[in-house]
Parts: structure tokens; sequence; C-alpha cells
């Protein structure tokens, strides 16, 4: 596709093809959004990346989200080195786990107690169960384009009206797990007083991500966030926020401290975990300690709260929380998105990015605003294809899709923005038209 040299990436994707379904231990990873065959990544040191055939690029995409404070930050690998050495997992419980309790249950305004697990999935999964177990109902309200992990009652898309019972949107889903997962649009408040309206008693809880990342960065309206606290908290039901992508990483206590909206439930993941898989979900006593093994709610798990993991988070959340951090985030995000506006206009390109602190994404559509899944998925995936590759010949990796977020950590420099602004006027170049 280009003259850039990936014969070493392109020989490990046809082994892999032959041993991982499709080459790929997660379907993004395969590049399908933009065509073309996966690089495979050899190592990374803070905002850069190097792959197998020992190209370098400046990475935006940053692991999808958890690499806030760049590649192998020194203050995480000593803490790991330190930590691993001395057992990488018990089974029974650490003081690391204590720890990583008391800076989440400090940072997070709805958080008053908090059960590690292992992924953002499980975290959701776990939240749900939760949120039914406590409600004594069934019922679950998602918006249409959130994506809050693959578990089975998830995967769901909307029916022919808002409270349509939900239809399986993957193979291998039985109606029954999809059938009480109702789903609306994100961003419209209206649609889901209909719901309740209609089946309010039924409905255990509504789960949103507060600032959409998984239908590219698609930021709340004003006061809708607090339209659905107060529908929820009017009708009985749980609010649960999902923080996997925004906590720790639109502000250190996440989106409910940048909007000033609790709910009562939050998942987070990703940053937490400082680049190993986690993920966790809390909320106040009360609702807690309906879990085992105080409660009579289950869950568990053999690697949950597992000490490499916990040393990886606690370096990861201690840095963040120094003074100026966020502001120097959002100093970065700001220049380098104002920077790729001005190159799509000078090129131009018609474009829309949206952006929330350090996360954002490049809409290409006639400039419209994008507010919901509908309204993003009208985006020109061919158009950002071409940008992609443009980008990455020239050593700038984006994320593999049109309907992804980029990320800007604390390790990039002014010189990596300067630098991705000056590719992207050539990317531009080449995909206007």
């Amino acid at each position: 596709m280009s003259a850039v040299r990936r014969q070493r990436s392109e020989e490990l994707f046809a082994r892999a093809r032959e041993l991982i379904p499709g080459g790929v231990n997660s379907p993004a990873r395969a590049f399908g959004g933009v065509g073309g065959n996966p690089v495979f990544i050899s190592h990374g040191r803070g905002a850069h990346v190097w792959d197998a055939d020992g190209n370098e690029y400046i990475d935006f995409l940053c692991s999808w989200g958890p690499l806030i404070l760049g590649h192998a930050p020194r203050c995480v690998v000593e803490r790991v080195r330190e930590v691993v050495g001395r057992g990488s997992s018990f089974g029974a419980p650490t003081e690391l786990e204590l720890r990583m309790a008391e800076l989440i249950v400090s940072a997070v305004p709805s958080v008053e107690m908090v059960r590690m697990v292992n992924s953002g999935t499980e975290a959701v999964m776990s939240a749900i169960r939760l949120a039914r177990g406590y409600t004594g109902r069934d019922k679950v309200v998602k918006m249409a384009g959130g994506y809050h992990g693959h578990a089975d009652g998830l995967l769901a898309r909307a029916g022919s009206t808002a409270a349509t019972f939900g239809l399986p949107d993957s193979a291998g889903v039985p109606r029954g797990y999809a059938a009480d997962t109702l789903t609306v649009p994100y961003n419209d408040a209206a649609a889901l007083r209909e719901v309740f309206a209609q089946c309010g008693e039924k409905i255990a809880c509504v789960i949103v991500e507060p600032v959409a990342g998984n239908m590219g960065v698609v930021p709340p309206r004003k006061g809708y966030l607090e339209e659905l606290r107060e529908i929820t908290r009017a009708h009985g039901a749980l609010l649960i926020f999902d923080e996997v992508i925004t906590g720790f990483r639109v502000a250190y206590g996440g989106a409910q401290e940048l909007y000033g909206v609790v709910p009562d439930i939050t998942t987070l993941g990703k940053v937490i975990g400082g680049g190993f898989p986690v993920g966790a979900y809390g909320g106040p006593r009360e609702i807690m300690e309906h879990m085992a093994p105080v409660g009579p709610i289950n869950q568990a798990g053999t690697l949950s709260g597992n000490p490499v993991a916990m040393a990886a988070g606690i370096a990861t959340l201690s840095e963040l929380s120094r003074d100026g951090v966020y502001q120097e985030l959002e100093a970065k995000a700001a220049s380098l998105a104002e920077g790729l506006c001005t190159a799509a206009e000078e090129a131009g390109v018609p474009l829309r990015i949206n952006r929330v602190g350090s996360m954002f994404t490049c809409f290409f559509n006639d400039g419209s605003p994008v507010v919901d899944w509908e309204t993003a998925n009208r985006a020109d995936r061919e158009r950002y294809a071409r940008f992609f590759w443009a980008m990455l010949d020239q050593g700038v990796y984006f994320p593999p899709s049109q309907m992804e977020a980029s990320f800007v950590s604390l390790a990039h420099s002014e010189e990596d923005i300067a630098k991705t602004v000056r590719c992207a006027r050539q990317a531009f170049a080449a995909c206007a038209g």
C-alpha cells in the first residue's frame, strides 16, 4: 500500500492467521475499518512505538486509552519490577488492593466502596448484576452506539421503536439475553422518558458512557446527564456511568467530576491498570454491600486485584494526582485539535473534531455536529481510511477505525504535536476530493 517496509509484520500476520481467529486477539486490531493488514508492534517508549520492521510512529492509539503516561514510564516500570519480584499472584488479599481502593474512593465522587476485577467487560457485567439484584428488576437501558464490553446481554441493537426489546447484535447471543436490553439514542433524554413511561417499573438501570468513546468521541449535550440522573431517580432505577474510558482520563475523578453528575454505580478500567489488565466497579456502601460475601449477589475472580496490575495502577494514579497534570493534557490536546482543524481547512477537507480533554475523534463529515450514533455513522469511513494510511506511512499512528477515539498522553511533546500537524497537511491533501 506504500513504500514503507512492513515485510516482517506481513509475515507475522500470515502466521497468526493460521493460529488465531483473524490473526488477532481483538477484532479492532485487524485493521478491518481501514483495510490492509495490521502492523505488529515490537516496543514502545514515551509517546512512540516501533513495529516489527523497525518503523517508528508517534502513537495516538495509546493501547486504546490506558497509557495516559505514555509507554514504559519509569515510575510504572520500576514499581512493577519491584512487585513482580515478590510474586505475581496470590489468590489472597494484599495491601496493594487496599491502596488502590483508597485512591479510587478518594478520587471518584460516586464511589464509597469498590471491587476490583480483570477487565472493563467484567466490571460492567458485575455492575449490571448488582443493579438487578439491588432493584429486583431485570431490564437494562443502553444507548445506541454505546459499547460496554462483549457480555451477551449488552450486544444488543435497537428494535423498530425506542422501547422495542433488543435483538442480538452478534451470533451466539440468545434472543433471551438481549431481550431485556432496551436501546435509545444517546443525547436524547426524551426517548429515555418514553421508555420509562412504558415500562419503568421493570427497568433496573440505565448504563451510559458519560462521554461516548466507542462511536468516536461524542460529548453529552448540556443538561443531558442531569436529565438521566433525574429520570432514573424518579423511577427507582440505578444510573451506571461506564467510565472505563473516561475514568481518570478526562479528569482525575472522571467525567462525573468534570460534569458534576453523580451516578449510582461507576465502572472503571484502562487507566487504573497502568497498561495491565484491570477493571473495577464501585458505588455507595449501601449498594455495594449487596455483593458477596456480605450480600447475596455473587461475583468472584481468581486474578482480581492482581498485585502487578495494582502496582502499575497505583503508580499511574499517583502521577496523575500531581498539580497541573490535566491542564497539561488539555493544552496538548487542544493544540493538536486546533492544528488538525487548520490543516484540514487549508486542504479543503471537511472535518469535525470532537474532543473532551485528552480524547478526541476526527470525523470526516461535512463539518456538521456529531451528537449520537446516527450522526457519527454518517462519517466517511473510506476517507478516514485514506487519512489513516497516509499518516501511518509518515510515522503517525491513529486508531484503525473512524469510530474510535484517539488519545493524547503526558509523554507527547510539542514536537510530536507539531510533526503530527505537518504530516496531517500532506495526509489531508492525499484524501481531498
